[in-house]
């Protein structure tokens, strides 16, 4: 009995020192592993105040991994958008989109904009992808395609140009958030960046500094955006209008002081500034609203009770964002 209790306790010993095995094997698989690959580290941001992206904007919660292998855009030609070549206002100042798809070259700060916007319409139709390598631009054509240089770091990547803005006095181009990622740009929110047009077929070290500028526009074509430019502006400035500029929903015309943001041709490119400032100035508490009159959408805030109540509320935008709407008395 004793042999047969001992011969037991010894298959049994055996059994589960077989049993373990495997488990301790794959425990020093993982360490191996653990140190042959080193895991994907996701991106940080240490925000700054005062940085360079929209207020209340950021990089969001979820961020993916190996954003640093996310392709640049690959330049090609395609189709431009018509309702974004024209002329349009915002806070005052003008801007004449290009065209065509022309040399460009400039310095000055870039920012960029994340989870505010992410999934929202562009001016271009397309949602929004913070993780995708695109930019917005003020004037340049949409879509079109651009290098992007960062004076400090120097690293370079190549965006497409798939919407409008940004509309702060002191920047030239928004970046998505994996495209300032990849500048070096996120943790301080914005940065210096230089900023040149690719034209698709062209050599990267073609000078757009020294390319031909473009023939001018045929006589009918400028006296065509010049005088919609003029048009545009007159809407900007702080005028007694007519009723018919627009109603209060009702069909009726809705009377009082109105702070006017911009002023368009196209009733989507004002609906796109509309939702796009919507996000980024959401401490308004007065409704903003498109009101569309004489061939012109124009984006306006209001009604205010006074102008002095007015005046106060523009100075909060300007200091937001560096531009001051103008007042419209109807």
């Amino acid at each position: 009995m004793n042999c047969r209790r001992i011969a037991c306790t010894l298959a049994a010993l055996l059994l589960a020192a077989c049993g373990s095995t495997p488990k301790q094997d794959a425990a020093v698989d993982r360490q191996k592993g653990a140190i042959s690959k080193t895991p994907t580290k996701k991106p940080t941001a240490v925000l700054k105040k005062g940085g360079g992206f929209y207020k209340d904007d950021g990089p969001g919660d979820d961020i993916p991994d190996g954003l640093d292998d996310i392709p640049d855009a690959e330049p090609k030609w395609e189709p431009l958008h018509k309702p974004a070549t024209k002329p349009y206002v915002v806070l005052g100042k003008e801007y004449v989109p290009n065209s065509t798809v022309k040399p460009y070259k400039v310095r000055g700060i870039a920012s960029w904009y994340g989870k505010k916007f992410h999934g929202q319409k562009t001016s271009i139709g397309e949602p929004y992808n913070m993780f995708a390598m695109t930019a917005a631009h003020p004037t340049l054509a949409l879509p079109s395609y651009v290098r992007v240089t960062g004076v400090q770091s120097g690293k370079t990547v190549i965006v497409r140009i798939t919407d409008r803005g940004p509309f702060h006095a002191d920047r030239v181009i928004d970046l998505s958030y994996t495209a300032a990622y990849k500048l070096g740009l996120i943790n301080g929110g914005s940065g210096q960046v230089e900023v040149e047009a690719i034209i698709p077929g062209e050599t990267p070290a073609t000078s757009y500094a020294q390319v031909t500028p473009p023939p001018k526009l045929a006589p009918a074509e400028r006296d065509e955006i010049e005088a919609l430019v003029k048009r545009l502006a007159l809407e900007e400035r702080p005028v007694q209008v007519t009723a018919t500029a627009g109603t209060n929903g009702e069909g009726v015309a809705a009377k009082g002081v109105f702070l006017q943001l911009g002023a368009f041709a196209s009733a989507d490119n004002a609906e796109n500034l509309k939702s796009h400032l919507s996000r980024e100035l959401d401490w308004l508490a007065e409704p903003m609203r498109v009101h569309p009159g004489g061939g012109i959408h124009r984006l306006q805030l209001g009604p205010y009770a006074s102008r002095a109540d007015a005046d106060k509320v523009a100075e909060k935008i300007r200091a937001a964002l560096g531009a001051k709407p103008t007042v419209v008395i109807r």
